[in-house]
Parts: C-alpha cells; sequence; structure tokens
C-alpha cells in the first residue's frame, strides 16, 4: 500500500543560489546582500574565506591573497608568507604556488557545499564552479568604464584619479583570477544567464531584476 502522506506531498525544492560576477563601480557589494536577504538565503561573501580559514588553520588574510583581490605580486607574497615558519630557506617559496592553488580549492569546495543550503555568491568564478546546479542563476554585471568610475567616485566619496585606478585594478585581478584559476574568460556571455548594465539601473532595480530571473530559473529548474 503507497504512503498516502509521501505520496500526497510536493518534492522538496532546492534551495535558491544566485553568483554574481560584477566589475568594479556596479555595486555588487550592496547589490549581493539584498537579493541574498529578497531570496530569504545567505550571502556567502564573508563566510568564504572565514570558513575555508577555520579549516584549513590558514590565517583569513592568506585566503584573501588567493582570492579574488588586486594584490601586487609583492603584496601577494608578502601574504603568504605569514603561514610560512620562517623568512628564510627556498622551501617556503616553492610551497607559494601550491598554497595558492590549494586556498582556491577549498574555496569550490566551500561554495560548492553551502549551495546545498543556498545562497549567494560574490565573484570567485561562481558562475563556473556552480554550472552545473541546476537552479542557478548566474549573473553578470557590468557596465562602461566611465560610467563605473563615476559610480565609485560617489559611492566611496574619492577623486576620480583614485575611482580610475580602483576600477582599473579591481577589472584586472578579477579577470585575472578567473584566467589561472579556470583558464577561462570571466567576461564570456556565454557564463551567464543575465547580464545587467549596473551602471544604467538603480540598486534597487537591478535587485528586482535579479530576484525576479531567480525565482523565474527557480521554476524551470523543477
Amino acid at each position: 500500500m503507497p504512503d498516502l502522506e509521501s505520496a500526497g506531498s510536493e518534492p522538496k525544492r532546492s534551495p535558491p543560489v544566485v553568483t554574481l560576477a560584477a566589475l568594479y563601480g556596479t555595486g555588487g557589494v550592496v547589490i549581493g546582500p539584498e537579493v541574498a536577504q529578497r531570496l530569504g538565503v545567505a550571502f556567502l561573501d564573508r563566510a568564504i574565506p572565514a570558513s575555508v580559514a577555520a579549516q584549513t588553520g590558514v590565517p583569513e588574510e592568506v585566503v584573501a591573497a588567493a582570492d579574488e583581490r588586486p594584490l601586487r605580486r609583492g603584496q601577494r607574497l608578502l601574504a603568504l608568507l605569514a603561514r610560512a615558519p620562517s623568512l628564510t630557506a627556498g622551501p617556503a617559496q616553492e610551497r607559494w604556488p601550491l598554497e595558492e592553488s590549494e586556498m582556491r580549492a577549498q574555496i569550490r569546495r566551500f561554495m560548492v557545499a553551502a549551495a546545498r543550503s543556498g545562497g549567494v555568491v560574490l565573484g570567485r568564478g561562481g558562475a563556473i564552479v556552480l554550472r552545473e546546479l541546476p537552479q542557478a542563476l548566474h549573473v553578470y554585471l557590468g557596465g562602461p568604464l566611465d560610467a563605473r568610475i563615476a559610480q565609485a567616485m560617489e559611492a566611496e566619496d574619492v577623486d576620480r584619479a583614485t575611482a580610475e585606478q580602483r576600477v582599473k585594478a579591481n577589472d584586472w585581478a578579477r579577470r585575472e583570477y578567473v584566467r589561472r584559476a579556470y583558464g577561462t574568460d570571466g567576461d564570456d556571455p556565454a557564463l551567464y544567464h543575465l547580464m545587467i548594465d549596473a551602471t544604467a539601473f538603480s540598486v534597487d532595480a537591478c535587485v528586482e531584476l535579479i530576484v525576479a530571473a531567480a525565482t523565474l530559473r527557480m521554476s524551470r529548474s523543477k
């Protein structure tokens, strides 16, 4: 005899997952948390390096050094030295590339595990790592360089030269991270379901668009 309770119940729906690839000056750090709140899931940005650091015993700043940040080579090596037992000897130097790849692998594993409970991932090649997740919505936030510089000037209250330097440095870091970690062009439209010029819409409008698309994506993934 069939189980009437289970027969009458609907299959459990997977929680929503959104990945955001956001160029600097598009407001991704504001849009991400708001989308997560609207969808009732976690915003995983800060949780990623904190969790990886806790699991590996590596200082959080070292995880951040292997993350999508605009660090110059010298800054990256100094951060990785925080884990080295001393400032001497070549063996520590030989481990630097391995440590960086290990951190990226840990970040990927965390994203895959966290996605089972739903969440919004900002950056870190989320569209590539979670591309096989049927309910995931992959979003690209972009916009013209001059418009993004203007938004960064307003959001951060800095002059144009400072804003332009930050935009270009962060754009380079993001693209280099995806290229080095996955051998992929992070700006490739084929990676995304939704591409938004975030300089042409308000933060609220961007959030509405993403939430609506994520809801539709969830309904189609049943």
